[in-house]
């Protein structure tokens, strides 16, 4: 009888260990953002990390083996939320356009993971940088997705003259990084969604007014 008892409770545990580890690993992302986007990569610490979670620095490395493992896995993070938004996979090039743009509009509400993508990208260039190999997949991935929209759109005639697939995609690529530095440096100044949209309606034809939903709400969690 007490083993049938034990067994029966166990998954339970398992599940309840399992949200716990989970959570403590949120807790983790969630402060990393903080002080990667306050400090930088090269200055921030794990022993900061870890005190804002209230766990040793060893606790930490329990989770994540080493700082750039961390920071990878925050940048994955981040990406994640951009895919619930930008329909990658999707064939239709003018909804992958629309994607853009509401992920433009949905950057200005978090302002940390935007500063930290800027300032991480550009340190990056450096082949010894530990985001380095990151940067380079996460640019042909972004490259390649927005190429094949734009050719999606070539196909059916709705790409403008002069513009071809892949000079749209660095193109655009180019535009939502500097949009992003001018609003960083000035919000005032800037509506990120709004200048790029009215940019990429130079680029291609596309019905604009066609609502463009979020899987997944993104939440502030780096300001």
């Amino acid at each position: 009888m007490t083993n049938t008892d034990t067994t029966a409770t166990a998954p339970g545990r398992r599940r309840g260990t399992y949200a716990k580890t989970e959570a403590t690993r949120q807790a983790i992302l969630d402060a990393a953002l903080e002080v990667f986007s306050g400090s930088g990569y090269r200055a921030g610490s794990l022993r900061e990390i870890a005190l804002r979670v209230g766990m040793s620095e060893a606790g930490l490395l329990h989770h994540f083996r080493n700082k750039s493992a961390l920071l990878e896995a925050v940048l994955e993070e981040r990406d994640e939320r951009a895919r619930a938004v930008v329909p990658t996979n999707s064939e239709n090039g003018a909804a992958v356009l629309r994607g853009l743009v509401e992920l433009a509009s949905i950057n200005t509400s978090i302002p940390g993971v935007v500063e930290l993508f800027a300032t991480l990208s550009a340190e990056a260039t450096a082949p010894d940088h530990p985001a380095h190999a990151y940067f380079v997949r996460r640019y042909d991935f972004t490259r390649s997705t927005i190429e094949r929209a734009l050719t999606g759109l070539e196909a059916e005639g709705r790409l403008r003259h002069g513009m071809t697939p892949h000079r749209g995609a660095v193109t655009i690529i180019a535009l939502m990084d500097g949009l992003q530095v001018q609003w960083l440096l000035d919000r005032s100044v800037v509506d990120m969604a709004e200048e790029l949209r009215a940019l990429l309606r130079t680029f291609a034809d596309i019905d604009w007014d066609v609502d463009v939903p979020a899987e997944v709400a993104v939440d502030e969690t780096a300001s």
